[in-house]
C-alpha cells in the first residue's frame, strides 16, 4: 500500500515547486519530512515517562502532545508530537532522525515490556491550512478537536485529527486512505510541497530538531518551556535536572526568535550567527544559531534563531559573519 500511496502522491505533486509563493490560500500538505515510531507494549506508558521531557500521562485518545528527548545534559537529540493510536503511542519526528532515535530508544528498553517500530510505512500524515480548513474538515463528518492538539478520530475511517490551531491541522492514517483524502480535499484546497508546513511551523514558532542541530539546545533555549513542550512537575528523564535548574534557579542567556532574512543563499539549520557584542580576543564569536529556516513566501526567508537574548535585545545579528545578511526580526504567536 505504501508504493500505491508513493506512487500516487508522486503524479499528484509533479509540477509543483518545493516552496515559495504558494505557501499560501488554503494548503494541503503532504508531510513526508517527517517519520513515527510506534512504541507498543503494557510498560510502554511508563518506559516513555522515563525518557521524555513532558508527561506522557496527559496523552489519551483526544490529546496530544510536544515533548522531547535529551541528553543526560539536557541537551535535545530530538522534538516530537505525540499521539495515541489504541493502546499504542505515536512518536513524529523527522524523517532522517527516525531510525537513529528508534536505536536509541531502544538502547533503553533493556527487560521492559516495550517494543519500539519504525511506522512510517503505516501512519501517513497530511497537513491542512487555511481560513476554511475547519469548514472543509467539518464536511468528512464528525466533530473536530476544540482546542490545542486535541486529537479527534475521522468519521468512518482509520485515522486522527489533530489540531494545531483554528487554522491548522494534521490528518495522520492509512496509506490506502491518504489517497482518498488527498482526493476529496484536493477539490477544495491547494496541494503544496512539504516545506509549507515547515514555514507554517516557523511562523508558528515550533522548533524541530533536525541532524544539524542535535545537542545544541536546552529545551528551553527553542521554547519548549512556551509552546507545552516541558512538564516541571513530572519525575526524573535523561537531563532533567539540568532542564528544572534552568528554570527554577537558572538565568536563561538564550531564546529563540522568529526573524526574516533577506537573502539569496538559503540559510540552513545549524549556521551561525554573530552579533557584535560577542567578541573574544578580537575575534567575532558566534552568538547564536539557526534552528530551523524556510523560503518566505514573498522572498527571502524566514528562520527559527536560537541567540543570546542580550545580541537580541541590544545589536543586529548576522547569519555567517558580521558581514552577512541581517536578521529582521518579527513576533513569535507567543509571548518571551
Amino acid at each position: 500500500m505504501q508504493s500505491d500511496w508513493k506512487k500516487f502522491l508522486a503524479e499528484q505533486t509533479t509540477g509543483i515547486t518545493p516552496h515559495g509563493a504558494e505557501c499560501s490560500g488554503t494548503l494541503l500538505c503532504d508531510l513526508s519530512q517527517f517519520g513515527v515510531l510506534r512504541v507498543s507494549g503494557e510498560e510502554a506508558q511508563a518506559f516513555l515517562q522515563n525518557l521524555l521531557s513532558n508527561d506522557i500521562r496527559e496523552v489519551s485518545a483526544t490529546q496530544a502532545q510536544f515533548s522531547s528527548f535529551n541528553t543526560a545534559k539536557g541537551r535535545m537529540l530530538a522534538t516530537l508530537l505525540i499521539w495515541r493510536d489504541g493502546d499504542d503511542y505515536l512518536l513524529q519526528l523527522p524523517a532522517t532522525l527516525t531510525e537513529a532515535m528508534r536505536k536509541k530508544l531502544s538502547m533503553y528498553v533493556l527487560r521492559a515490556k516495550v517494543k519500539i517500530t519504525d511506522a512510517s510505512e503505516e501512519v501517513i500524515s497530511l497537513g491542512l491550512s487555511g481560513d476554511h480548513a475547519q469548514e472543509i474538515l467539518l464536511k468528512l463528518g464528525g466533530s473536530l478537536p476544540e482546542s490545542p492538539l486535541g486529537v479527534s478520530r475521522i468519521e468512518n475511517q482509520p485515522g486522527s485529527i489533530i489540531k494545531y490551531s483554528d487554522t491548522r491541522f494534521q490528518l495522520s492514517t492509512t496509506p490506502l486512505q491518504a489517497i482518498t483524502l488527498v482526493q476529496t480535499l484536493g477539490s477544495q484546497a491547494q496541494l503544496v510541497g512539504n516545506t509549507c508546513w515547515d514555514w507554517l511551523n516557523i511562523r508558528a514558532g515550533l522548533a524541530i530538531i533536525l541532524p544539524q542541530t542535535q545537542e545544541q539546545f536546552v529545551p528551553q533555549m527553542a521554547n519548549l518551556d512556551l509552546t507545552g513542550g516541558i512538564n516541571f512537575k513530572k519525575g526524573c528523564y535523561p537531563g532533567q535536572e539540568i532542564v528544572a535548574r534552568m528554570h527554577y534557579l537558572g538565568k536563561l542567556k538564550r531564546r529563540m526568535y522568529l526573524a526574516h532574512i533577506a537573502s539569496k543563499t538559503a540559510p540552513q539549520p545549524g549556521d551561525e550567527l554573530f552579533s557584535a557584542d560577542m567578541t573574544e580576543t578580537g575575534q567575532p564569536q558566534p552568538s547564536g544559531m539557526i534552528a530551523n529556516a524556510a523560503r518566505a513566501p514573498n522572498g527571502g526567508y524566514d528562520v527559527l534563531a536560537v541567540l543570546q537574548i542580550a545580541s537580541h535585545d541590544a545589536h543586529s545579528v548576522h547569519l555567517g559573519s558580521l558581514q552577512g545578511a541581517p536578521l529582521q526580526f518579527m513576533p513569535l504567536p507567543y509571548s518571551l
